[in-house]
């Protein structure tokens, strides 16, 4: 079976790139042939860079690319933004373009907010209206879905994980990223927005200090082009007037995947205080590396931390002093977080898993059964 992907795509610099390089791995792990039609800066295997951000072809650049490709089911990995202006509108009219040639679509919602409100509301209707299945990666999300749009629009829903990689630490990374082996070191990694509430931690670590002297809090990211460019520098004050700001140290530049995954390695907790989220790629990387995790109480980050045990949710501010001082101050609490977090990544989370349930879909999309005995195939 072959399957189109129409998405962002490494080296491109974008979580929906990075998911969905692991999502091709894995189903090409399973014997699927998958072609990828995606934007300018996109390359690998059977990759084809065809359209811009803000291309206004954007639809027909894509639909006469993958067409060409003749796949059996089309898979648009959703992000509001990623297909033009107006939130991504274009989304729309490439969907009903497979609609009309009769090829089975399914999309990838990576977020849905709830209440589904405004723009969201109006482009997410037209999504779902128009494609032949949706994949969200938590209940929430459908069920955030169905409020909105109706139960019938959850009819088209599935739930499927954010995969999760297998993967060891760097037992060396700290000395490879030159932070002390010495320190008990808390982090928060990521694009700096004002969702994401690095300054909650800032403002909160030398509390933190003050019941354990030897711990360090890591900061590591950076903003994506000029996005949020007045939150950053606001963020970067904040260190400066730290009382703390001497155990505050900050990583800034490139974090390609083998130094995020270091920076993840060095760590001992991680902090995931967001104000709002719809899945979280960074907490599927904190549980591939049994990194115990401190979080806030949105819907998902609660969801699954009590699924895996990987660490606690907070609902004010003197739950994340607390929770940070007993995960960096416990060791073996740290281990049973780390543990439990791995285990639960090899049961349910694991990409040749959740490329098993994408292998279903497709299936199920594009009719195609189990080969006979007496059927050959050939490439």
């Amino acid at each position: 079976m072959r399957i189109g992907m129409i998405s962002t795509y490494p080296p491109i610099e974008c979580g929906i790139a990075t998911y969905t390089q692991y999502l091709v791995d894995a189903l090409r792990g399973a014997s699927l042939d998958v072609y990828v039609v995606g934007h300018l800066g996109g390359a690998g295997p059977q990759v084809f860079p065809v359209f811009d951000y803000e291309d206004d072809n954007l639809p027909e650049r894509a639909f006469s690319a993958m067409t060409r490709l003749t796949p059996d089911v089309v898979h648009v990995q959703h992000e509001f933004a990623l297909y033009g202006r107006h939130f991504g509108v274009n989304v729309v009219p490439l969907l009903v373009k497979f609609r009309l040639i009769g090829v089975p679509t399914a999309v990838t919602l990576h977020t849905v907010y709830r209440p589904v409100e405004g723009a969201h509301r109006v482009l997410l209707e037209n999504v779902l209206l128009n494609a032949d299945a949706v994949v969200v990666h938590d209940p929430f999300q459908r069920d955030a879905l169905a409020d909105a749009l109706g139960p019938a629009a959850a009819d088209k829903v599935r739930v499927i994980p954010h995969g999760v990689r297998l993967v060891t630490p760097d037992p060396d990374a700290r000395r490879r990223l030159g932070l002390p082996g010495d320190k008990r070191i808390l982090l928060m990694i990521g694009y700096f927005r004002p969702s994401k509430r690095f300054e909650l931690l800032v403002d909160l670590f030398p509390r933190i200090l003050e019941r354990l002297p030897d711990a360090l809090l890591v900061i590591a990211g950076k903003i994506r082009g000029k996005e949020f460019l007045d939150y950053r520098e606001e963020l970067f004050d904040r260190i400066r007037r730290s009382p703390a700001r001497d155990r505050i140290v900050l990583i800034r530049g490139q974090l390609a995947q083998d130094t995020f995954d270091r920076i993840l390695s060095a760590a001992d907790a991680v902090a995931l205080p967001y104000r709002i989220n719809s899945q979280s790629g960074i907490l599927a990387h904190c549980l591939a590396f049994g990194r115990p995790v401190v979080a806030s109480d949105t819907p998902s980050m609660e969801r699954i931390l009590t699924a895996a045990g990987a660490g606690f949710v907070c609902r004010s501010d003197d739950d994340y002093v607390d929770a940070a001082v007993r995960l960096l101050g416990d060791p073996d609490l740290r281990d049973r977080c780390s543990r439990a977090a791995r285990a639960h990544v090899r049961e349910h989370l694991a990409w040749p898993r959740i490329a098993g349930l994408h292998a279903d879909l497709y299936r199920d999309l594009s009719g195609c059964r189990d080969l006979e005995p007496n059927t050959l195939v050939v490439d």
